[in-house]
């Protein structure tokens, strides 16, 4: 990265920065009290960071997201290791939902809890939870391989 465009985003970041240190001053000066106690108080000082945050947030993830996947295009091997990657993913997925029970959610004793009638959404909760336990098994099974094989060593 050369030396002016580092220096935009250094100023940018800064400019960002201060905004927050604003609302952060602006909020300790309302004092925790006044602000619990009066709505409009809220209203006009904690709503704005809360946006401004959202935004930064918002801003913050789309240009992660841009910036990896043109790293992604640029490195075809990274490329295909990802996409290798995520179709493991996938089929795990479609195992964890070929093995999940789409039954309906009941307590300790039995009973079917509200809500918990059979359907898609518990279909889908006991998806993750094989999916996890899938993940989980492969992550200690590679974890037990490398201990072993570093013993060996």
């Amino acid at each position: 990265m050369n030396k002016k465009l580092s220096k935009i985003l250094t100023l940018i970041t800064g400019v960002f920065g201060l905004i927050g240190i604003y609302y952060f001053i602006r909020i300790v000066m309302a004092g925790d009290d006044s602000i619990k106690s009066d709505v409009a108080l809220q209203n006009s000082i904690l709503s704005p960071f809360i946006t401004y945050s959202l935004i930064l947030l918002v801003l913050v993830a789309v240009v992660s997201v841009v910036f990896s996947l043109l790293n992604l295009f640029k490195n075809p091997e990274i490329l295909k290791k990802t996409l290798i990657g995520v179709a493991f993913f996938a089929v795990l997925l479609v195992i964890g939902y070929s093995t999940a029970s789409s039954g309906a959610v009941t307590n300790n004793l039995g009973n079917i809890i509200k809500d918990g009638e059979a359907g898609v959404v518990s279909k889908w909760v006991s998806t993750l939870i094989n999916f996890s336990f899938y993940l989980g098994v492969i992550g200690l099974v590679l974890f037990l391989y490398d201990f072993l094989k570093s013993l060996v060593k």
